[in-house]
């Protein structure tokens, strides 16, 4: 008997139409998901088991990613180990499963979304998660040859980059708005060790919204002792004009000098010679000949590689473009009117004797000055936001930065006298340098709006004290108010305090409710489920 082997037929391109009652994202995701779910490629594959494509009551297709079916998704798990969990999976779960897990919105998406779009091909770019840096970038370069056979993201090197069709004016990275910078000041005491600034920003005449929950992206420039400084080592004239702007401008407003790409590496290898062009070539391979990949910027591949001395074109090209930086918003547009304000840590460090700068925060802490123009966007929220009932209570832990959307919730329901319960955890290294918003917080426990205000400081003691120790204090009142409806929200490190609050809120489950291991950990993913344990992580 001969088989039947159908003739492939052109795969159809399909437009959800703009009065289709879905978001801009949604109608670019069920466009993609319904012309990929049409192509010959998508005959036979295994069927989709849920989250977004649910969502939207998607028929039976190619499996896509979705956060209930990655054990993966958590931003404690190296890479490594991801990719193992994940190897026997589909491509798209295995995409998800490269990026950093913190569903952070930078790319644009989340973890899962991000690697649908790339799966789907309605996204190209393989290098928007900035929290996975090079590793994420790397593994997705590799994955993506699976897309298609071979696609030409796939072909493409990671720092490449793909021109995004615009999305809505303010509200993504592609399409970002003008607005001014009103002033910052200082969170801290003298006597801190942190540098962390309250920052105001004006938005009249942007014409974007945003609510509590959402975060700011902002489009920083590099610091120009770093940007003289490269110019130095490559023995190139600033003034050179390269496209439309001189050397110089270039590296102040459009590439990155952070974690030094594969490119450059690829690049210095064509240039050089002898045991330095094995090195590169290592390096751009991913392998770390020395020991010091991981502290390599571009400053300091230009000193490793002192005899390079590529075209300055050449170089820039082989440069990743300079990214955007997003902040959880402190503020509330009920409280704030025409103002959005951010807390930001100030990032400065040393290696090998140079001193090392966060670009966003450096520019933010001394570089910008009162009344100048600044591009931003608003990214919205990934379900973070407070609860649909304003009686709902809700239980915030946010130490350090991580204060800066419970600020925000906190003044939109006092505005709004939202008759809810709330309760935050704050925590920091010194009650009298690191207390932020001190006069604000205690003015709103002190009238009984704020029901709890519960603090750890690590340094002010004998014994370390964090929010998660002030938690397990605190269990039995606190499994009652889970136990009443109150929503849990997190902010804050995802690698290890984010980790540590949800492990004392699984021993609370078992110390309090009498619940097993195992069951109190089912509780605490059931809370997640139904949308009361809600993480804003970084």
């Amino acid at each position: 008997m001969t088989a039947h082997v159908p003739v492939p037929s052109p795969t159809p391109v399909l437009t959800i139409p703009e009065s289709a009652p879905f978001t801009a994202e949604q109608r670019s995701w069920l466009s993609g998901y319904f012309s990929a779910l049409l192509s010959p490629d998508a005959l036979g594959a295994t069927p989709i088991s849920g989250g977004d494509a649910a969502a939207f009551g998607a028929p039976a297709g190619p499996e896509l990613a979705e956060n209930d079916a990655a054990p993966w998704h958590d931003p404690s798990i190296v890479l490594p180990e991801r990719m193992d969990m994940a190897k026997e999976r589909p491509l798209a779960p295995r995409l998800m499963a490269a990026m950093a897990q913190q569903d952070c919105g930078q790319c644009g998406y989340n973890c899962a979304d991000y690697a649908n779009a790339l799966f789907l091909k309605t996204e190209e770019r393989l290098n928007l998660c900035a929290p996975g840096g090079k590793e994420t970038a790397r593994a997705l370069k590799a994955l993506a040859l699976e897309i298609g056979g071979g696609s030409e993201a796939a072909d493409a090197d990671p720092a490449t980059v793909v021109e995004a069709p615009l999305g809505p004016r303010g509200y993504c990275r592609e399409n970002p708005v003008p607005a001014t910078f009103l002033s910052r000041r200082r969170l801290n005491g003298e006597a801190s060790e942190k540098e962390t600034w309250h920052v105001e920003i004006d938005l009249t005449g942007s014409d974007v919204a945003y609510v509590v929950g959402d975060s700011l992206g902002v489009f920083p420039t590099n610091a120009t002792l770093v940007v003289d400084a490269v110019i130095a080592q490559l023995g190139a004239r600033p003034e050179r004009v390269i496209g439309a702007r001189t050397l110089r401008d270039h590296l102040l407003y459009d590439y990155a000098l952070g974690a030094a790409p594969d490119a450059l590496f690829t690049l210095f290898s064509q240039v050089t010679g002898g045991e330095a062009r094995r090195k590169a070539r290592a390096l751009a391979a991913g392998e770390d000949p020395d020991g010091d990949a991981a502290h390599l910027d571009v400053l300091g591949a230009l000193h490793k590689f002192a005899s390079a001395r590529p075209d300055a074109e050449a170089f820039l090209e082989a440069l990743d473009p300079l990214q955007p930086r997003l902040y959880s918003i402190s503020s509330s547009p009920k409280a704030d009117i025409g103002r959005v304000t951010l807390t930001v840590d100030t990032v400065r460090y040393a290696i090998n004797r140079r001193q090392r700068l966060g670009v966003a925060s450096t520019f933010f802490a001394e570089r910008i000055e009162a009344g100048s123009p600044l591009k931003i966007y608003v990214q919205k929220a990934h379900g973070f936001a407070l609860p649909a009932d304003p009686a709902t209570p809700v239980i915030m832990c946010g130490p350090g930065t991580g204060i800066a959307p419970f600020r925000a919730f906190l003044r939109d329901r006092h505005v709004a006298a939202a008759p809810g319960r709330n309760w935050l955890f704050f925590g920091h290294q010194r009650q009298a340098s690191d207390f932020f918003y001190e006069d604000e917080l205690t003015a709103m426990r002190d009238e009984a709006f704020l029901t709890h205000l519960t603090l750890a400081w690590s340094r002010d003691g004998a014994g370390k004290v964090y929010v998660q120790d002030r938690m397990r204090e605190v269990g039995p009142e606190l499994w009652s108010w889970l136990k009443d409806g109150a929503h849990f929200y997190i902010c804050g490190d995802a690698k290890r305090m984010a980790k540590d609050v949800e492990t004392a809120l699984v021993d609370v489950a078992k110390a309090e409710g009498g619940l097993s291991a195992d069951d109190a950990v089912a509780f605490i993913a059931g809370l997640k489920k139904a949308g009361r344990y809600q993480a804003d992580v970084y």
